[in-house]
């Protein structure tokens, strides 16, 4: 555990939150959006590769609260929400506004308060690495050239600007994310960019949002910038939540100066190099990293490292997915092997860190890469929803809620051969064990609890599969676990 534990402190709501994530335009449209005449949507359902804007809106989420409560999480994170002319919205054109078409600032501050009315948190995604061609700042560059007063707002290396054509012989002349001209990259350098970030970023802070997803942190390459953006933000608001998006181990990021968390991709293939070893979509790659098929054993040597990574209280608020925006739906990777879903689903849940949802895995949503991942959510056709699947789902989410050590407690690893993985999940009251089955016969896995007492049997109790069955034993444990399946034993007697 590293030495600046002492000295790191992360939001204690994310440590018991589970996160969903929400595509506005895709999630529901509703009716209470007042009429915008003249402006039409494609029609709700239309397949995403047609890009387009299909209309879903903030009164959408608001309308959806009560089931996203039955489905048991308690967190939404969103992606981009201010005006954009994308229906992903990572072209941002006015950090300030809302987009009218998600129903603009008055519909985010009616989703705040309904969402904090029942104990819920919403994060919002920052994209301050690049803006758009629409920007105000960029575009008085467009209109004025050389004499715009914002010149240096961006990087500009020659005239005349060629935002919209431009080929080998007349490649692009500023600089923009990956080289796509639709994406101006700031200049972060320049004092009046930070000082307007850094005042987007506390304007929506004191707005009443929780916290911060940060959209390629990395393209920023100021570690002063980020210094200062925690700052601002923290000074809002101590407890709102800052994670990056950074797809591998990212220490220099999470040292308690910077980020709370990243998007912990590491953890995701981990994840499925295991529990996906035999249904894995080999020729996915989330990110561009290859997913290497693992044993336990390796399992626990890759959860051993990321742990010894991080200060706990880092580790605890990571946010742990199995798929985004960014990637295949995780059915697709898995190539349809809904137990392998249900194995990585109760293993995100049962694990250290913040789980994410991905909207519409609960009903067994699938799709390949961008921009099949980012279908409309079927409401009005039920016909689509794997209800056994969203039975799972909220089980497994009340597991989490019902019992503490899965959420804040410590983890130790127990057992780790071939098929099977167990660990224990343990804070002063309480002591949960976790055995993971993923091989197609049951098994029974033996072996000691280190801090069994050796005078009184520990009286354990099944949370996940058994029943109501109590496991008594002294100082070892015996578990029988079901093929592709998972077992929960929960103790408070611990000392």
């Amino acid at each position: 555990m590293s030495s600046l534990t002492t000295l790191v402190h992360t939001p204690h709501w994310v440590k018991n939150a589970i996160f969903y994530q929400i595509y506005p335009d895709r999630f529901c449209r509703s009716p209470r959006m007042p009429e915008m005449p003249g402006v039409n949507f494609k029609p709700w359902g239309t397949p995403p590769e047609e890009q387009g804007f299909q209309g879903g809106n903030l009164a959408g989420i608001t309308d959806r609260l009560d089931y996203l409560q039955e489905l048991g999480v308690n967190a939404l994170y969103l992606n981009p929400i201010f005006s954009s002319a994308s229906n992903h919205r990572y072209h941002t054109f006015d950090y300030m506004q809302v987009d009218p078409l998600l129903g603009g600032n008055a519909a985010l501050r009616e989703l705040l308060d309904a969402a904090h009315a029942r104990g819920m948190y919403v994060v919002l995604d920052g994209v301050f690495n690049h803006a758009s061609r629409g920007f105000w700042a960029f575009h008085h560059i467009l209109e004025t050239g050389g004499n715009s007063p914002y010149l240096d707002w961006f990087t500009v290396r020659g005239w005349p600007l060629r935002p919209y054509e431009h080929d080998a012989e007349h490649p692009l002349n500023y600089d923009a994310w990956w080289n796509q001209a639709a994406l101006p990259k700031f200049n972060i350098k320049n004092a009046g960019v930070r000082k307007y970030l850094l005042d987007v970023a506390r304007y929506w802070i004191d707005f009443g949002i929780d916290g911060w997803r940060l959209d390629v942190p990395e393209e920023i390459d100021d570690v002063d910038f980020w210094h200062d953006f925690r700052a601002t933000v923290k000074e809002g608001n101590p407890e709102a939540y800052i994670v990056g998006e950074i797809w591998h181990q990212a220490r220099e990021w999470l040292q308690g100066d910077r980020f709370d968390a990243v998007m912990n991709y590491v953890f995701q293939r981990l994840a499925y190099g295991f529990f996906g070893a035999e249904t894995l979509n080999t020729a996915y790659k989330p990110g561009g990293y290859t997913v290497e098929p693992i044993d336990a054993r390796a399992l626990g040597a890759g959860l051993h490292h990321i742990y010894s990574l991080y200060p706990w209280q880092i580790s605890q608020v990571q946010l742990n997915l199995m798929d985004s925006h960014d990637t295949a739906r995780t059915l697709w990777t898995l190539q349809g092997d809904e137990s392998a879903l249900r194995l990585v689903t109760l293993f995100q849940l049962t694990m250290p860190g913040a789980p994410m949802i991905y909207y519409g895995d609960e009903i067994g949503m699938t799709g390949a890469n961008d921009p099949y991942c980012r279908a409309a959510f079927p409401w009005d056709d039920t016909t689509q929803w794997n209800m056994p699947l969203f039975d799972f789902f909220q089980r497994a989410t009340k597991l989490r809620h019902t019992y503490p050590a899965l959420r804040t407690g410590g983890f130790r690893l127990l057992h780790a051969v071939q098929d099977v993985f167990v660990f224990e999940r343990r804070q002063p009251g309480q002591s949960a064990i976790v055995a993971f089955n993923r091989g197609l016969a049951p098994v029974t896995v033996t072996f000691q609890l280190p801090h069994a007492e050796a005078t009184a049997d520990r009286i354990y109790v099944a949370a996940w599969n058994g029943g109501d069955t109590a496991v008594t034993q002294d100082q070892s444990l015996s578990i029988e676990v079901p093929a592709r399946d998972v077992v929960v034993l929960v103790s408070d007697q611990t000392a």
